[in-house]
């Protein structure tokens, strides 16, 4: 499976724009797409303008895919409001470990 992390910084005073904008590309990437299994967004508790994303998806050409349909597009315009900074890491799922719980 073919795993994303990408950290975010974005401009002060733009969390809401991107939270709406990123709570909507997340929910159409993983309804709409068969090959996204999984987005997550995670906050970052010393840094309100500080975000960090976990994508699964089940191979790169999944992940091609997701970068080609219309809400990644929407995304990135908003994106191009509202971010400042942008580090992107792909790699490989080796293991993953769940509770119950969280099933």
């Amino acid at each position: 499976m073919f795993s994303l992390m990408v950290q975010m910084e974005i401009r002060p005073g733009r969390r809401e724009e991107f939270l709406a904008g990123m709570a909507a590309n997340a929910e159409a990437s993983v309804r709409d797409e068969p090959g996204c299994l999984r987005f997550d967004v995670c906050s970052v508790d010393t840094d309100e303008n500080r975000f960090i994303l976990y994508e699964l998806y089940t191979d790169a050409e999944a992940f091609a895919a997701h970068k080609a349909s219309r809400h990644f597009a929407q995304w990135r315009e908003i994106a191009a409001e509202v971010v400042v900074g942008q580090v992107t890491t792909s790699g490989e799922l080796l293991l993953t470990h769940t509770s119950e719980e969280s099933a």
